[in-house]
């Protein structure tokens, strides 16, 4: 199953699966939308894989570790989530609504788009 977890309750998440390795954010969106808008959370590694090229790469991507994705609302992170999850990843979480969600509910700070 996959969480959907709203940009306020990562921690919260990831505290629900230590012991599972380091958590990571995937950033599923594309270059020119990491222009106008990226997190940097506190104590959190963030990697960015366009979602086109995740099957490419996918072998960059830690099976053993806690993955939330994250893109523009939360539509693409939820196909990358599902994706990775059929290929036998684990501890997966969607991030609601987005980086949109995350400037409302987290960060003002970060440009909506």
């Amino acid at each position: 199953m996959i969480s959907q977890i709203r940009p306020t309750d990562l921690e919260a998440w990831y505290a629900s699966v230590e012991g599972h390795g380091q958590p990571l954010v995937l950033d599923v969106r594309e270059p020119h939308e990491l222009a106008l808008a990226s997190v940097a959370p506190d104590g959190l590694e963030v990697l960015s894989i366009p979602m086109g090229v995740i099957p490419v790469r996918i072998h960059e991507l830690p099976a053993d570790r806690p993955i939330a994705c994250l893109c523009h609302h939360g539509a693409r992170s939820m196909q990358v989530a599902l994706f990775l999850q059929s290929r036998g990843f684990e501890d997966l979480a969607n991030i609601a609504r987005g980086i949109d969600a995350w400037s409302l509910d987290r960060d003002p700070a970060i440009a909506r788009y």
